[in-house]
């Protein structure tokens, strides 16, 4: 029992750290996640899913200006942040 303790809190700790982690878009989300940018008129930068959410860093908007954008599970925007 003693061992059984510490043995779940681990494995427990495993599952809830992956969960967060971040990971690489789907062909089909990548897609629609480029369709999203090109509606705030920015283009490129690097694009992955973390923690519930889309986040684009980097990007080059119609400005000129580099930024770094999130977007919902439904592509919307949720932060548009000027990239120092």
């Amino acid at each position: 029992m003693r061992i059984l303790a510490p043995l779940l809190a681990l494995t427990l700790g495993f599952a809830g750290g992956t969960a967060l982690a971040d990971r690489p878009l789907t062909e089909p989300e990548r897609t629609q996640l480029t369709a999203a940018l090109q509606a705030q008129s920015c283009s490129g930068g690097t694009m992955e899913f973390d923690d519930g959410k889309f986040e684009v860093s980097n990007a080059r908007c119609a400005d000129g200006k580099t930024y770094d954008l999130e977007f919902d599970a439904a592509f919307k925007l949720i932060k548009k942040e000027l990239d120092d």
